[in-house]
């Protein structure tokens, strides 16, 4: 009596349901928002780790957008970062001495994804042997590329192992090794998807052996390029140029002998060459002229090559109608000049780069090329003797599709620089580099015209600029300006931004340097001398 009966209270779910008529929607959005936050509070105060609801594949995503630095320093968080960023890491690049050899089963057991590697040594060091390259090789099944530097220590043991373990390879890169031609067989005849292969100084004959023929084996059927450099028994890899049936590259490159006839062998067997580059290697016009019958080469490159002459450029501009960019090193022995280059502008309609070193054409060449060519987009002119204004002229008036010129050592002058002004309506860089006429008012007034060109130019400074040091110091010469020796192809040639080569501005910085020590010698001198004549003041005077 005088008590009345209460009801339980409902749940808190209940309560809260939508299906109350006195709740509204609004309410219910702001009591989720705030549990959800007050949660977040309790797991951060108790440490949660958010990223632990990332899968693992997206927290390796994450790293693979990171930086080397980045991802090291990301290993070090947890565990499981540590084992994520390794899984996840396809490129590794290793210090290929004998020191790691021990430690080269615990770096693969971390880094067991790795596509993509890079053993490299030091010449002076020892590097790591067969017995770390066949573990390197168990762990690495996976591997696609392999490139291979300095390894002296290996042998063809431990590179029949590697082709065995890794039959997946396509591009495959090594520098002065010495496991011969019985390794790079062993590599061929395992790997039947390599498609790239690049050897510079590899010993194939040692203690004076015969020459053992390399190639082609299973590779010979997928091969698409081949780049041999500084060989002294390159044409023992003829047999594997002359089984590449699909061979697409070509790059020889300071390979000793005589290259004519074995160049008229593989140009018969092979002629899917797009791209062939012969550099400083004994060839004629017979061997240059081999190469007409590879009528889909598109790229050629005759780098100081000099027994070759207009008969052989012109043979190989007959048959090669589809050549886009054609670089020409004569080292101005003057065996190729406008009658080779008269044939390139009527058989090459094509052409969109030209760079001719050591060559010396002239207008008559000139006017045919721009004429024939319509598509030519670059051009460099290097170290002729030749092209002059009006060469320069030409250009301007003919070249309506060319967008980079390139000038280098030639006799060219400010009005050269105004016939451009005028022409050349695609033209959006000009570089100019140790022209001595060609100075920076006719590079200013070129800018001033043609404000959507950028003009890049060195000009040679005065060659006796004194600075007078105050306080009677002694006068400084500052330091002449030395061109530099470095070979530039005109397509990639470097000045600072300033307008100023990096070796004028070092020799300006020491002069200053040598000007600001003379000063402070003069006034250290003047304080010494004076701190002794105060002591000798008060020496008089205390006496």
């Amino acid at each position: 009596m005088g008590q009345s009966t209460s009801t339980p209270s409902r749940p808190i779910s209940d309560s809260l349901s939508p299906l109350s008529p006195s709740i509204s929607p609004r309410f219910l959005k702001d009591r989720v928002f705030m549990d959800s936050t007050a949660a977040c509070d309790r797991d951060r105060d108790v440490g949660f780790d958010y990223t632990s609801c990332i899968p693992d594949e997206c927290l390796a995503c994450v790293f693979q957008l990171l930086g080397s630095g980045d991802r090291k320093r990301c290993s070090l968080v947890c565990r499981r970062w540590l084992r994520v960023e390794g899984q996840s890491r396809y490129r590794l690049s290793l210090n290929a001495s004998s020191e790691i050899s021990g430690a080269i089963e615990r770096i693969f057991d971390r880094f067991d994804s790795v596509t993509k590697l890079a053993l490299k040594c030091e010449r002076r060091s020892e590097s790591i042997g067969d017995e770390a390259l066949v573990l390197v090789s168990e762990k690495c099944r996976k591997l696609t590329r392999l490139k291979i530097r300095a390894c002296k220590e290996l042998s063809g043991v431990g590179m029949s192992a590697l082709a065995r373990n890794c039959r997946n390879l396509r591009k495959f890169s090594c520098g002065s090794c010495t496991f011969g031609a019985k390794g790079m067989n062993a590599l061929l005849d395992n790997c039947p998807t390599l498609e790239e292969l690049s050897v510079k100084r590899l010993r194939c004959n040692p203690d004076g052996a015969a020459l053992e023929p390399i190639g082609p084996g299973l590779a010979g059927g997928s091969l698409k390029t081949i780049c041999l450099k500084e060989l002294y028994s390159g044409q023992c890899f003829g047999p594997l140029i002359m089984g590449a049936k699909n061979l697409k590259t070509l790059k020889l490159n300071r390979c000793s002998g005589d290259w004519d006839k074995l160049l008229e062998e593989i140009t018969s067997r092979v002629t899917s060459l797009v791209e062939v580059h012969l550099e400083r290697i004994q060839v004629s016009d017979a061997g240059v002229a081999a190469l007409a019958s590879c009528v889909n080469i598109e790229i050629l490159h005759l780098v100081k090559t000099p027994e070759c002459t207009n008969l052989g450029l012109m043979a190989v501009a007959e048959g090669c109608k589809l050549i886009r960019k054609l670089h020409i090193d004569g080292w101005k022995t003057n065996r190729i000049s406008d009658e080779g280059l008269i044939a390139v502008a009527r058989h090459c309609p094509n052409l969109l780069e030209l760079v001719l070193i050591g060559v010396n054409p002239t207008c008559v060449s000139i006017e045919r090329l721009a004429t024939n060519c319509q598509s030519l987009e670059r051009l460099a002119l290097c170290g002729s003797e030749t092209v002059g204004d009006a060469e320069i002229s030409c250009i301007a008036a003919k070249c309506v599709a060319l967008k980079k010129l390139c000038i280098k050592s030639c006799p060219v002058s400010d009005h050269g620089m105004e016939a451009l002004a005028g022409g050349c309506p695609n033209l959006v860089k000009v570089k100019v580099k140790k022209c001595r006429a060609v100075t920076s008012e006719g590079a200013d007034w070129l800018r001033l015209n043609r404000a959507s060109v950028a003009v890049n130019l060195d000009t040679p400074e005065p060659e006796n600029q004194e600075v007078v040091a105050g306080d009677g110091a002694q006068e400084v010469n500052a330091a002449q300006n030395l061109p530099g020796t470095a070979q530039d192809t005109g397509t990639n040639v470097a000045s600072s931004s300033s307008g100023r080569p990096r070796s004028v501005r070092s020799a300006s910085f020491k002069a200053r340097l040598r000007l600001t020590a003379g000063r402070s010698l003069v006034g250290t001198l003047r304080r010494w001398s004076s701190f002794s004549g105060s002591t000798s003041g008060s020496s008089q005077r205390r006496t």
